[in-house]
């Protein structure tokens, strides 16, 4: 679907500055199939702004005074749910914002790239129009739960097993991604049979952040996919954004290695499934979540065709069935179920491969 071809959205920009209220608005009002409804300076507007002109999309700035960003997002998800496009600064200081404000529930974010008040958007400006377009392929999102991690944690506490990786679970994510890696990762026990690798779809200095965070929250160890780094069971590691991660070797000896990201979302899915098919065969299974495009569905094909198995998120749960759906109609799967049903999908399939 084009811009052109969007059905009309409202959208409500929210900033606590009147001339990134006017540079943000000027850009949805420029894309075809999008205008603004309205504007709000901090997070107590936005509130009475969503009620009086119930808008389609939020825009939303997460450094606001009276009341920010984040708690803005919580309200808004927990009362009134819609899409919601966050902007904050770039930089390694503000991934965890970020993240988090996804793990609320935000459809996707923009950088901000000179801090919070820019003279121009530059890039971003490609990256709001994409996130509008993301956004307008979800229907009204249902009200969140916040992510209790301390009792996810507590009921899946167990040894990490020692030892190389003797199979791999692989897992491909963009839009929607973080909320149900926030969901699914903590919920895996620790003692699980396999090396789990992620590649989400992010920049670089927000998969370092996404891996901190769901190391905090998981039995197991969550961190950095790094190259010559070997796959141990137990373990999840995160692709690097910017770049694309590779697994090379053989089964029981694998190691990572990295390449320059082909055009298109990195890291990418595609290469990722492909290089696990190679190395570790019908001990490999792909894991294709919630996102927009197709990234996955070739190198899931690939994962089948070398005899593993593959775990689709099913559409009622998906944030953006884009991915799921290149992935049914391209490879097909041998399980298709609800973001909340995974990890009992990936463990029982890793328990599998031990017997």
């Amino acid at each position: 679907m084009t811009l052109a071809q969007a059905v009309e959205r409202s959208v409500l920009v929210v900033d606590d500055s009147a001339f990134m209220r006017k540079l943000i608005g000027d850009i949805v009002n420029a894309q075809s199939g999008f205008h603004v409804a309205g504007y709000a300076r901090d997070g107590v507007d936005a509130l009475a702004k969503i009620e009086a002109l119930n808008p389609d999309i939020v825009t939303l700035d997460l450094e606001m005074p009276h009341l920010d960003g984040m708690r803005t997002l919580e309200r808004i998800m927990s009362d009134t749910p819609r899409p919601v496009i966050v902007l904050s600064a770039g930089g390694e200081q503000f991934g965890d914002a970020t993240l988090r404000a996804l793990e609320l529930g935000a459809i996707d974010f923009v950088r901000k790239p000179a801090g919070p008040i820019s003279l121009e958007l530059g890039p971003a400006t490609a990256q709001l129009v994409t996130a509008l377009v993301a956004a307008s392929r979800t229907g009204r999102p249902i009200a969140l739960p916040i992510i209790d991690h301390a009792v996810i944690r507590a009921r899946f506490d167990g040894d990490v097993p020692r030892g190389r990786a003797q199979s791999v679970v692989v897992i491909a994510s963009s839009t929607g991604g973080p909320r149900a890696l926030a969901e699914i990762i903590p919920a895996l026990p620790g003692d699980l049979a396999a090396a789990v690798v992620i590649a989400q779809h992010l920049p670089r200095e927000f998969t370092r952040a996404l891996a901190e965070r769901l190391d905090k929250t998981s039995a197991m160890h969550v961190r950095l996919a790094r190259p010559k780094d070997c796959l141990e069971a137990g373990r999840v590691y995160v692709a690097c954004g910017g770049a694309d991660t590779l697994i090379v070797g053989a089964r029981g000896s694998a190691t990572f290695s990295s390449a320059e990201s082909v055009p298109g979302a990195a890291p990418c899915a595609d290469v990722l499934f492909s290089s696990a098919a190679r190395v570790f065969g019908s001990h490999a299974v792909g894991v294709v979540l919630t996102g927009m495009g197709r990234d996955g569905s070739e190198g899931l094909r690939a994962i089948r065709r070398a005899g593993g198995r593959a775990i689709v998120q099913d559409q009622a749960s998906s944030v953006i069935y884009g991915m799921p759906r290149a992935a049914l109609t391209h490879a097909g799967a041998d399980r298709v179920v609800a973001l909340s049903d995974i990890a009992d999908a990936i463990t029982a399939t890793a328990s599998q491969e031990r017997e």
